[in-house]
């Protein structure tokens, strides 16, 4: 199922870690090489064998178009402690040595808005709906340096089909977790971001297969830092899109608000597509570190239009200004 040789991949990343989880997490362990996972309260000890035989291999034709990458994997330690999530700290490693004190089982998700199932659903009633995959993604960060990341989760689409939106649901706005006590970050009195963290996808972004909500990363439980336990995932998109830790969706009939727009609207627009054309004000986008990347071994690349993910995306903004629209 993943694109990559197996020569790219140190063993250290790929040695097997048994991750059980009650209800709503991965019970039994690793993945298999080219199988998908299906969440089940049974513990698959069958599944539970060494993963020396995992291989990241280029897809074929028969295999949906833009869920691979045959580019390098960012080694997981780059992936799990440098992170950006504000609600832990502004500094990239604050996560990963705060993000420890969330608790995030049990975990639900309030539905509001255009929808015929508007209410409160457990997690693990919503993932029993949903086959788990593992896909390989870039994700780019607006302060240009990106990663790609073996993700596992499923469509977005296939979430948002259990509520059945109206046919008046144009966007959807996400919420993340407000808890002050276990998120030091929303304790801080310098932050300038208004709590909860909120973003916002038009509904045909949010219902492209692209779009994926995720619960875990190279095959094992989503870290608190990266988002536990739920997570969104918009490639195409700079990072501060893909929300973390999500309690709350609504579907709505106009745009809605942002926390970065919020913040400063001239410098993080609503659509937040990747675009090397179009400049930060205080920065340039047209490159972007790869990590690992160091000062005495920089490893720079030219940034590409929707990172990359043009043929499968762009048509979804056809005839709109990207200048202006950014």
């Amino acid at each position: 199922m993943l694109i990559q040789k197996a020569a790219d991949i140190p063993s250290s990343e790929i040695t097997p870690e048994s991750v059980y989880l009650k209800r709503r997490q991965f019970i039994g362990g690793s993945l298999l090489s080219s199988a998908a996972l299906a969440l089940s309260p049974v513990t698959f000890a069958s599944a539970q064998k060494e993963l020396t035989a995992l291989q990241y291999t280029k897809a074929t034709g028969d295999s949906p178009s833009g869920f691979y990458t045959s580019e390098a994997l960012t080694p997981f330690q780059d992936v799990t402690h440098y992170n950006n999530f504000y609600e832990f700290g502004t500094g990239k490693t604050d996560p990963g040595e705060s993000a420890h004190t969330l608790t995030t089982d049990p975990w639900s998700v309030t539905v509001e808005g255009a929808v015929d199932k508007p209410g409160k659903y457990n997690l693990e009633d919503l993932l029993s709906k949903v086959n788990l995959e593992e896909r390989v993604y870039r994700l780019r960060c607006v302060e240009a340096w990106s990663m790609v990341i073996p993700w596992v989760g499923f469509p977005l689409a296939d979430l948002i089909k259990q509520f059945k939106p109206t046919s008046s649901a144009k966007y959807i706005q996400f919420e993340t977790l407000y808890r002050p006590d276990e998120m030091s970050g929303q304790r801080s009195r310098t932050s300038t971001i208004e709590w909860p963290y909120v973003e916002g996808l038009r509904m045909d972004e949010a219902m492209h297969p692209l779009t994926i909500m995720a619960v875990g990363l190279y095959g094992r439980q989503l870290p608190n830092q990266n988002g536990a336990p739920l997570r969104l995932v918009v490639p195409w998109k700079y990072g501060f899109k893909s929300i973390k830790s999500i309690v709350k969706i609504r579907f709505l009939n106009a745009m809605p608000a942002t926390s970065w727009n919020r913040i400063q609207s001239k410098e993080y627009g609503f659509y937040a597509n990747v675009n090397p054309d179009v400049d930060h004000p205080r920065w340039s986008q047209k490159s972007e570190r790869r990590l690992p990347s160091t000062f005495f071994s920089p490893n720079r690349i030219l940034t590409e239009p929707f990172n990359g993910y043009g043929e499968q995306v762009a048509s979804l903004y056809k005839g709109m200004d990207l200048h202006r629209y950014y």
